[in-house]
Parts: structure tokens; sequence; C-alpha cells
């Protein structure tokens, strides 16, 4: 039985972020259909399903890089629905990329510095600004590095320094796109103590599409699962393994074999 190993959010308060009905069309297709869910303080809520389900398109309807067709986002009490990413970030939703982009001529630390000066409107003193970065870098285990190009880091460093630009800029809620994809077992061993820290020592609440359903099931507190662009399951990882619409996403006609 998969148990996360993280206290889950409190659902008594109101939730920080609210989907409501959902939608984005491209042409005569529609990618996301209706979806509906909340992620509430301090959770870390997984997003999972097949290839194409719709995951991708979803968070980039809720980070700001696409409008939806139709729906509402609710971020903090705040309708952000068709806001500028960089909008977003200021309110406090951040997210990573499947594919890091670092500023590969900069260095490690003059990437996460770039985050915090433009990641927020308001600018803290440049001592207290110094501060906090050294303790992000410290906190994803890239002080050592924060002298080297960002060019010369391997992919699990990459793969670090995108989350650690994201803490710069102080986010309440983070997505996290794929963020152990690429990565061999050892590397996901030692990344996912990372990713519940966020949560467990920075407070940050987590949402995260992962395709590694052994690590997604380990440290989320509760999953979504969407197939074709709808929602077809908001519940416990242990209730998702055996839930028939889940299986039957995954696994198709041999679901039933």
């Amino acid at each position: 039985m998969f148990q996360p190993s993280v206290k889950p959010g409190n659902q008594n308060l109101p939730p920080l972020l609210e989907v409501r009905d959902l939608s984005r069309d491209f042409g005569g297709l529609r990618a996301i259909a209706s979806v509906s869910f909340r992620v509430f303080p301090g959770e870390i809520v997984g997003l999972i399903g097949p290839n194409g389900a719709g995951k991708t398109t979803l968070f980039a309807l809720l980070s700001g890089f696409l409008t939806p067709s139709e729906g509402k986002i609710i971020f903090q009490n705040l309708p952000v629905a068709g806001k500028r990413p960089d909008r977003l970030c200021h309110l406090g939703l951040a997210r990573t990329f499947q594919v890091v982009r670092p500023f590969p001529e900069m260095t490690v630390l003059e990437n996460v510095k770039a985050a915090a000066v433009f990641g927020k409107p308001s600018k803290p003193p440049s001592a207290v600004r110094t501060r906090d970065i050294q303790e992000i870098l410290a906190h994803t285990g890239l002080l050592a590095k924060a002298d080297l190009l960002a060019s010369s880091l391997s992919l699990p460093e990459r793969k670090r320094l995108e989350v650690a630009r994201t803490l710069a800029t102080r986010p309440k809620l983070l997505l996290l796109d794929e963020v152990l994809a690429g990565l061999n077992p050892r590397e996901v061993e030692e990344a996912i103590p990372l990713i519940r820290s966020l949560n467990t020592d920075r407070g940050i609440t987590l949402l995260m599409i992962e395709h590694n359903v052994k690590a997604i099931m380990g440290i989320c507190h509760r999953l979504l699962v969407i197939n074709f662009g709808q929602l077809i399951f908001d519940g416990l990882p242990p209730e998702a393994v055996e839930n028939p619409a889940v299986i039957q996403a995954y696994l198709g006609d041999k679901a039933g074999a």
C-alpha cells in the first residue's frame, strides 16, 4: 500500500487554487473539457494521466501561457484566468518546466538572482536578497556550484537550479512539471527529499505533473487523474491504483484481461 510520508494540507481552509469548468479548444479539438478541482494550502497534489491526456495544456492554462476557452481559475480568491505569467508569478503562482532552460552563460548564482529581482514587484534590500539567494542555493544543494556557469551543470543540477529560480520568486503555489523526468533511479531517490522539503520546510503548496507513478504515489497527499482532457479521478493515492477508470486509462483493453 502506497502511503505519503508528509502531512496533508488543511482542507478546512479556503482553497488556494480553485478551477471551475475549465476548457480549452484548439480549433475543433477540445484538449481540456470542463475540468474542476481545488488545491488547499499545504497540499502536495499530483496530476497524472497517459501521454496526450492534457496535463501540459492544463499547466499552461494555470500558469498563464494559454487562455481558457471557458471556465474560471481562482487563485487566492482572485480570478486569474488569462493573466500573464509574470503577473501570476507576482501573485505567488510559479512553475517549472520539463525542459529546463537556465541562462547558460550566467552563473548559478546569477540565474537565481535574476529570478529574485524580476519575480516580485517589490525589491528587498540588496543584503536581504543576497542572504535569501544563499539560503536557497544551500537548500537546493547548489551552494558549492554558485560561481559556475549554468551550462556546466549536470541534468540533475539543472533541475535543482530550475527549482531554485522559482523559490527566489517566493511562491505560495508551485507547479512542478516533471521535475524527475530524465533522472535515473538513484537521482530520483536523491531528488524526492528536496521536493518534500519545499512543502514541509518552506510551506509551499505543490501541484506536480509526474510520469514516475511510484515516486508520485509516495510524495503526494492527493492525486488528480485526467484522460482525454477530462478529470476522471480526484482522491487519495491508494484509491487511485484500485480505481477502474484510472486502470482503464493507463492500461486500455489490458485492464480487463
